[in-house]
């Protein structure tokens, strides 16, 4: 049997931002300091930890958006990403309906493809007639709807979920996570970020926890989010593995 397909290798990656105003002569923020996974393809990853972690910034690093400052970090060539983040992806003077047929098209779709998926797109995010509204109009729930459903059509290589599957109403929570299990028993690679242990375990096939910008362990969905569980509790921290 032959081995996974790596898509996307951290080999101890660290990212810093710099500071306007230096802290105690600190001039940078190291977002993230020492991180290091795999990802394979049709794996789910769990990426959990608490607020201000550094999850949202390694989404970015996945996806591209932003570049590593330090370490190694190892891409499958030509590889599609798609980010579902509240604060990224759509315009805002365009249409919910035009930001999907762009969104289509950045991911190679023809024009003429993605309009045929259009009314598959409106029918799961429930917006409606909304869909010929401005992006600017919309809710955060409202964006994550649509970004989820044109993720779901698009097809990506790799789908990251930054918290998304908690924005919604219970009907659409229902919904986007019957649609992600059965991306997830296809051959589509998702990471998944979060900071609820349940999510991870009931979504993810791989785990990671990341504290302060370091990997605090990775491999087993119910050994690392047991250990996150615990560190929440204790304050007590296994060695990095």
């Amino acid at each position: 049997m032959s081995s996974p397909e790596v898509l996307i290798e951290l080999d101890h990656v660290g990212l810093k931002y710099p500071l306007k105003r230096p802290l105690h002569g600190q001039r940078v923020h190291w977002a993230l300091q020492d991180v290091s996974l795999t990802i394979y393809r049709g794996q789910t990853l769990g990426v959990i930890g608490s607020n201000g972690a550094g999850k949202s910034t390694l989404m970015k690093l996945l996806a591209g958006i932003t570049q590593e400052d330090r370490g190694t970090v190892r891409r499958k060539k030509d590889l599609r990403i798609s980010i579902l983040n509240l604060g990224l992806g759509f315009e805002g003077t365009l249409t919910g309906r035009e930001n999907a047929i762009l969104s289509g098209m950045l991911f190679g779709l023809h024009r003429r493809t993605i309009e045929k998926r259009i009314n598959n797109i409106i029918e799961f995010s429930g917006l409606g007639d909304f869909i010929d509204q401005p992006y600017y109009t919309y809710s955060s729930g409202m964006g994550a709807r649509l970004g989820f459903a044109v993720a779901m059509e698009i097809d990506p290589d790799i789908l990251l979920l930054d918290e998304v599957l908690g924005v919604g109403d219970a009907n659409f929570a229902e919904k986007s996570s019957k649609a992600l299990l059965e991306k997830i028993n296809s051959d589509m690679t998702v990471v998944l970020i979060s900071h609820d242990p349940h999510t991870i375990r009931r979504l993810a096939t791989t785990a990671t926890w990341i504290d302060k910008g370091v990997t605090q362990c990775f491999g087993n969905v119910k050994e690392v989010s047991a250990r996150y569980e615990h560190f929440t509790r204790t304050g007590e921290k296994p060695v990095a593995t």
